[in-house]
C-alpha cells in the first residue's frame, strides 16, 4: 500500500502584534490659488477632505474624448483661502507638543515645482509658514524653563552630555572671548529686516502639560541633499564653495582659502537612529536667533531658474530641531548629573524638491542631472512606501530599500516607529500640471495607507513634582525675611538705622537753670529721660525677638543642610553600589575578553591553514583552467579548420551545380527552340501563310524573358475520329455547368470526365448557374514542353445574400495529351485577322475566355481559393 502524501502547508500571512499601537501617516492637501483669473483648472475641492481631478480640454481631445474624473480623499484639504495659522494648527501643532513631551516627528511638503511647498514651509513676509510658527511655539512653551547655555553639550555620536555649572561658565567665557558667529545673541544683534516679518507671530500658542521640573535646551541644524549627497548649510566657509577665484589669465587660483564643500555621511548611533556625522548643531535661546540661523543656511541652498519656477529648489532641505530635557534634583536647584535621565527628541521639517518631467523644465547639463537625481530620490521614497504598505497589508517581510537614497536612509527610523509622520501635498490646479498632479495624488493616496508604530512614552525620573516652584518660593521667602530683618549689613544701612533711632527719641528740653525756684526745667528733663528709657527698653525687646527669629531660621537652615547631606550620602551610597556593580561587570567582561582572544587566536590559526589550502586549490584551479583554455583553443582552431574545409567544399559544389544547371538549361532551350520551329512550320503549312524565316532566340533573352503565351490553334479540319472511351464520373446524380470557352480544343482523351445532364455554356450566366449545384471550367494553356495542358477547375454553386449566384472552387484536375499533329486552335476573334498578322500574344488564356471576377478566399484546401461570381438577378420593372 502506497504511503499517503501530506497536504502542503499554506503560507499564512503574518499578523501584526496586537500590543503595538499604530497610527496611519497623516496626509493633508493644500491647493494653491491660481495666478491668472479665469485660468483653466484641473482640480476641484469637493469637501473638506476630498478633491476631484479631471483632465483639461486639450487632454481629452488628445485622448479621443475620454473624460474620467477621479476623487482623492485626505485627512483634511486646505483650500485657496486657507491661512498659514490654520495649516499650522491642524498639521504641525500636534508634532510640536509631541516634541516637548519627548517624542519625535517628521513633517515634509511634497509636490511639483511651483505648487507652494516652500511657501507652506517657510512662509513669506507678513505671513510666516510652518517652520517659524513651530519655533515660536517651542520657545513660548519652554522659555521660562530653559537651561543656561552650554549646560547641555551634544557629542559626535548623536548623544547628549550634562556639564556642571562651572564647566558651562568656563565654556561661555571661552566662547565670548572667541566671539564665534555660530551662536548669535538676539539681544546684541539686530534682526535682519528681510526676515523680521516672517517671525513676528502674535499667536503666542503654547504646549499643554509641560513638565515644569525639567530644564530644556534647543539645538538646530540645517542640511540639504543635493545629487544624493548631504551638505551642511551651517558650515562656515570664507569663500562661496561653488564659485572659485579666477585670475587675469582665466584660470582658477589654487590657494588654501578655496574650500570645496565636503559631503557628510550617515551613521547609526547605539540606539539604531540615523544621524548626519559632523553636522553643525547650534544651541539657540529664542525664536529670532533660531530663525536667523535658518535664514543663514537658506541663503546657501541651491536654487536655479527653470522653465516652471524662477527660484526652483534643486535639493531637498532638512531643518532639524533637537530638544534636550533633564529633571532637576530633589531641591529643584540644579540639573541631575545622570545621563540616563536625559530625553532627546527631534522634529524634522523637510522641504522636498519639485518632481516634474524634464521636458517641461527644458533642463540641460547640470539642471538635467539635478532633475534626474531629484526624481530618482522621490522614486525611491515611493518604492519604500509601496513595500511598507505591502508588508503591512499582506504580512510579507520584504526588505525596504531605504539605502537606495540618502533621503529615505536618513528618515528610516520614523517609518520604523520612532515618531509621527505628517505630509502636506501641495498642488497647483492649473491645467498644465495635470499629469504631474495626478502622480502626486496617487502617491499621497498610497502613503496614507501606511501605518507607523506609535512611540512609547518616556519613563519618569521618580522625584516629587513641584520642586522648581518650591525652591523659588523658598528663595523668595528667604530674601523677604532678610529684608524685613534689616537685610545685609553695610555702612549705608547702618547710618540710616541710627538716624531713624535718634529721630524716634523725644528731644531733650533746655537744661539751663536761671532761678533757684525754677520747678519746671527739672521735671521736663526727667520726663524726657524716662521716655528715652522706655524707647530703649522697647528696642531691646525687639532686638531679642529678632535674635530668636534668626536663631530659628539658622536652625532650619542647619536642618536643611543636614537633610541635603543625608540625601547626598544616600546618592553616594547608590553610586558606590553602581560602581561596584560596574566593576564586577568589567571584571566579567575582561574574563570574557580573554576567552574571546583565545578563541580568536585559534580561529586565526585555522584561518591561516585554510588560506594556505585555499592558495593551493587556487593554483590547482589555475593550472586546470590553463589546461582547459589550451584545449578550448585547440578545439576552436580545429573548428575553424573544419569550417574552412566545409566552406571550400560547399563553394566548390555550388559552382559545379551552377555549371551543370546552366548546361542543362541551355540544352532544354535548344530543344524547346527546335520544337517551336517545328510547330511554326506545321502552322504555316496548315494556314498557308507566307514563309517567314524564323530567328533563333539568343541565350541571354531566353534566360531573362519567359516564353510568351500563344493562341490556341484552330481545330484541325477533317480530324480522324477517335473512339470515345469515357471514365465513370464520380459526380453522378449532380447537375453540372460545363463551362467551355469558344476556343476550347476537344481532346477526347480517355480520362475525360463524363457528366450526364450537364449544361454546356461558352460564357457563365446566371440562368445556367441557378439550375445547377456544381460548376466546372475547362482551361487550356501551352505547357513548358510545347504541348497543350487541360485544367478542369471544379467548384460548388451557392446562393448569395444579394439574390445572385456564387461559385467557390474546390478542386483542380490537370490533363495532358500529346498531339500527333501539334496543331492548336485559335480563339474566335470578333473580326477575322489575317494569318500573317497573327502573333503569339493572340492566343487566348483563362482571363480572356472567362469574363467573370476571380477573388481569393481563405479556407480552401487548395491554398488560396478562387471564387467565381455571376451577375446578380435583375428585378423586373
Amino acid at each position: 500500500m502506497a504511503a499517503a502524501t501530506k497536504t502542503p502547508r499554506k503560507c499564512v500571512p503574518k499578523k501584526p502584534f496586537k500590543d503595538i499601537l499604530k497610527d496611519p501617516v497623516g496626509v493633508y492637501c493644500r491647493v494653491r490659488p491660481v495666478s491668472v483669473p479665469d485660468q483653466e483648472c484641473c482640480i476641484e475641492i469637493i469637501s473638506s477632505t476630498t478633491v476631484q481631478v479631471h483632465p483639461p480640454e486639450g487632454y481629452r481631445i488628445a485622448r479621443n474624448g475620454e473624460y474620467k474624473e477621479v476623487q482623492y480623499s485626505f485627512k483634511e484639504v486646505f483650500g485657496t483661502t486657507s491661512v498659514q495659522k490654520k495649516v499650522f494648527d491642524v498639521v504641525a501643532r500636534p508634532l510640536v507638543e509631541d516634541l516637548i513631551h519627548g517624542k519625535n516627528g517628521l513633517l515634509f511638503t511634497y509636490g511639483v515645482t511651483g505648487s507652494g511647498k516652500t511657501h507652506t514651509m517657510t512662509g513669506s513676509p507678513g505671513e510666516g509658514g510652518l517652520l517659524p510658527r513651530c519655533l515660536d511655539m517651542i520657545f513660548n512653551s519652554i522659555g521660562p524653563f530653559q537651561a543656561k547655555r552650554y549646560v547641555f553639550k551634544l557629542d559626535d555620536k548623536n548623544g547628549v552630555d550634562i556639564q556642571c555649572n562651572v564647566d558651562a561658565l568656563l565654556e561661555r567665557q571661552k566662547r565670548d572671548v572667541l566671539q564665534t558667529p555660530k551662536t548669535p545673541s538676539s539681544n546684541r544683534r539686530q534682526i535682519d529686516p528681510e526676515i523680521s516679518d516672517m517671525i513676528n507671530v502674535q499667536d503666542n500658542c503654547k504646549a499643554r502639560e509641560i513638565d515644569e521640573d525639567n530644564v530644556y535646551s534647543i539645538f538646530v541644524s540645517y542640511i540639504e541633499i543635493y545629487n544624493n549627497y548631504i551638505y551642511d548649510l551651517l558650515d562656515e566657509t570664507t569663500i562661496d564653495p561653488t564659485k572659485p577665484k579666477w585670475n587675469t589669465c582665466g584660470t582658477p587660483v589654487r590657494n588654501v582659502e578655496f574650500l570645496v564643500p565636503q559631503s557628510r555621511i550617515l551613521r547609526e548611533d547605539q540606539n539604531h537612529n540615523m544621524y548626519v556625522a559632523g553636522c553643525t548643531e547650534v544651541e539657540v535661546k529664542s525664536t529670532e536667533e533660531a530663525f536667523e540661523v535658518f535664514w543663514r543656511g537658506q541663503k546657501k541652498r541651491r536654487i536655479a531658474n527653470t522653465q516652471l519656477n524662477r527660484e526652483s529648489s534643486r535639493s531637498h532641505s532638512v531643518f532639524l530641531i533637537k530638544l534636550t530635557q533633564a529633571p532637576l534634583d530633589a531641591d529643584g536647584d540644579n540639573v541631575l548629573q545622570d545621563r540616563e535621565l536625559i530625553t532627546l527628541s527631534q522634529l524634522s521639517l523637510v522641504d522636498l524638491a519639485g518632481s516634474e518631467r524634464t521636458n517641461r523644465t527644458k533642463a540641460e547639463g547640470n539642471r538635467l542631472r539635478e532633475a534626474g537625481n531629484i526624481n530618482q530620490s522621490l522614486m525611491t521614497l515611493r518604492t519604500c512606501i509601496e513595500v511598507l504598505r505591502e508588508n503591512q497589508t499582506y504580512g510579507t517581510n520584504k526588505m525596504v530599500p531605504y539605502r537606495d537614497s540618502k533621503l529615505t536612509h536618513l528618515f528610516k527610523n520614523y517609518f520604523d516607529g520612532e515618531g509621527k509622520v505628517r505630509m502636506v501635498v501641495c498642488v497647483n490646479p492649473k491645467a498644465e500640471d495635470y499629469d504631474e498632479s495626478l502622480q502626486v495624488m496617487r502617491f499621497a493616496e498610497l502613503t496614507q495607507e501606511v501605518e507607523v508604530a506609535r512611540p512609547a512614552d518616556k519613563p519618569l525620573c521618580g522625584l516629587m513634582a513641584g520642586r522648581r516652584f518650591k525652591n523659588q518660593a523658598f528663595q523668595e521667602d528667604l530674601s523677604r525675611q532678610l529684608q524685613l530683618r534689616g537685610g545685609p549689613i553695610n555702612g549705608d544701612r547702618e547710618r540710616s538705622a541710627m538716624e531713624t533711632l535718634l529721630q524716634s527719641f523725644p528731644p531733650l528740653p533746655s537744661c539751663e537753670l536761671l532761678d533757684v525756684n525754677d520747678d519746671q526745667t527739672l521735671p521736663r528733663l526727667i520726663e524726657a529721660l524716662e521716655k528715652r528709657h522706655q524707647a530703649r527698653q522697647a528696642i531691646k525687646e525687639e532686638f531679642a525677638k529678632n535674635v530668636l527669629s534668626i536663631k530659628g531660621t539658622l536652625q532650619e537652615l542647619d536642618a536643611n543642610i543636614v537633610a541635603r547631606e543625608n540625601y547626598a550620602h544616600l546618592k553616594i551610597v547608590e553610586k558606590d553600589k553602581i560602581i561596584s556593580g560596574q566593576k564586577a561587570e568589567v571584571e566579567r567582561l575582561e574574563k570574557k575578553t580573554k576567552t574571546l582572544e583565545y578563541k580568536i587566536d585559534i580561529l586565526e590559526k585555522t584561518t591561516t591553514i585554510y588560506e594556505e589550502e585555499k592558495r593551493n586549490l587556487q593554483l590547482e584551479l589555475e593550472n586546470k583552467s590553463q589546461k582547459l583554455q589550451r584545449q578550448l583553443s585547440d578545439k576552436q582552431r580545429m573548428e575553424a579548420r573544419l569550417q574552412g574545409m566545409v566552406t571550400e567544399t560547399t563553394m566548390k559544389w555550388e559552382k559545379e551545380c551552377e555549371r551543370r544547371v546552366a548546361a542543362k538549361q541551355l540544352e532544354m532551350q535548344n530543344k524547346l527552340w527546335v520544337k517551336n520551329e517545328k510547330l511554326k512550320q506545321l502552322k504555316a503549312i496548315v494556314t498557308e501563310p507566307k514563309a517567314i524565316k524564323p530567328e533563333r532566340p539568343s541565350r541571354e533573352r531566353d534566360r531573362e524573358k519567359a516564353l510568351p503565351r500563344s493562341l490556341s490553334p484552330p481545330p484541325v479540319p477533317n480530324a480522324p475520329p477517335v473512339r470515345m472511351r469515357h471514365r465513370r464520373s464520380r459526380s453522378a446524380g449532380e447537375r453540372w455547368v460545363d463551362h467551355k470557352p469558344p476556343s476550347h480544343v476537344p481532346m477526347d482523351t480517355v480520362m475525360k470526365p463524363h457528366m450526364p445532364h450537364a449544361i454546356t455554356v461558352a460564357t457563365a450566366n446566371e440562368k445556367a448557374l441557378a439550375k445547377c449545384d456544381k460548376y466546372m471550367l475547362t482551361h487550356q494553356e501551352l505547357a513548358s514542353d510545347g504541348e497543350i495542358a487541360t485544367k478542369l477547375i471544379k467548384g460548388d454553386v451557392y446562393k448569395t445574400r444579394g439574390g445572385g449566384q456564387a461559385v467557390q472552387f474546390t478542386e483542380i484536375e490537370t490533363l495532358k495529351q500529346e498531339s500527333p499533329t501539334g496543331r492548336k486552335r485559335r480563339s474566335s476573334p470578333l473580326s477575322p485577322v489575317p494569318p500573317e498578322e497573327a502573333t503569339e500574344s493572340d492566343w487566348t488564356d483563362v482571363e480572356t475566355r472567362c469574363s467573370v471576377a476571380v477573388e481569393m478566399k481563405a479556407g480552401s484546401h487548395l491554398g488560396p481559393g478562387y471564387q467565381h461570381h455571376a451577375q446578380p438577378k435583375r428585378k423586373k420593372p
